[in-house]
């Protein structure tokens, strides 16, 4: 049995769209402006997440001792890995590992 007591990982809020700007004037041929923020929102939040798995599933190859080295855990990795889209994976492992130094 492990005598290290369980890492209680940090709780985050989801990204939320950014609200658009209000328009003096409206033009009946432009897109809504909230459907805009909420598409860009979406498609950065995608590349992100696409990002951050090109980078770090290679590392999940690795053994433990190699990624401590770089101040990773696997378990914090998939971990991140696991949260919803609306969580930036980055941000949130950044954050577990910050609280691990911490701790």
């Amino acid at each position: 049995m492990c005598k290290q007591q369980e890492f209680n990982r940090p709780r985050l809020l989801p990204d939320t769209p950014v609200k658009p700007p209000e328009l003096d004037l409206y033009m009946p041929a432009t897109p809504s402006l909230a459907f805009m923020a909420t598409l860009e929102f979406w498609i950065k939040m995608f590349r992100r997440r696409y990002h951050f798995r090109r980078l770090f599933v290679p590392l999940l190859n690795e053994d433990d001792r190699t990624l401590s080295d770089i101040g990773y855990e696997r378990a914090d990795i998939q971990w991140a890995l696991r949260r919803p889209l609306k969580v930036d994976a980055l941000k949130a492992l950044e954050v577990c590992r910050e609280a691990r130094r911490k701790k």
